[in-house]
């Protein structure tokens, strides 16, 4: 009847349960000053577990109003330089925002400048490209255009 529950049970569980069994056969043989020291030392223990960690606390204040808390610095660490370092990453994501809007008028003029300088080196009026007629030119094969060479 133990093997069908020992299948039951992990194989930790089952090496668990036989150091146990172990150890209760073997606890008599304990000397009694060995005990008593295993009973302190289990006493010492369980007052380490119960006490609560010690929490560390960044902010001085604590503020709740309408569900919704915010941390306070407190009283008398109002200094000018920690006020501005919080400042910081905005500073930073404005400057990085700024950089790139100036990045990209810069490659759409460029852009910009490269259409205009193909159409007034072309061969063709810029009037031509506005031309319904040319636009059918375009969609003509260049063989039927030229004829065979």
């Amino acid at each position: 009847m133990t093997h069908g529950l020992e299948q039951s049970f992990s194989s930790q569980d089952i090496f668990a349960r036989r150091i146990v069994t172990k150890l209760d056969t073997s606890l008599e043989d304990v000397p009694h000053h060995v005990s008593e020291r295993l009973r302190a030392a289990r006493v010492r223990a369980l007052t380490l577990r119960k006490q609560k960690a010690p929490v560390a606390v960044y902010s001085a204040s604590i503020h709740i109003q309408n569900g919704v808390a915010t941390l306070g610095a407190g009283p008398g660490t109002g200094q000018l330089w920690e006020k501005m370092v919080s400042f910081l990453p905005l500073l930073v994501l404005l400057l990085g925002l700024m950089f790139i809007y100036e990045h990209q008028n810069d490659f759409r003029a460029r852009e910009l400048a490269d259409v205009d300088q193909a159409l007034l080196l072309d061969d063709l009026p810029p009037d031509a490209y506005t031309d319904p007629g040319f636009l059918k030119f375009l969609s003509v094969p260049r063989e039927s255009i030229e004829g065979p060479q």
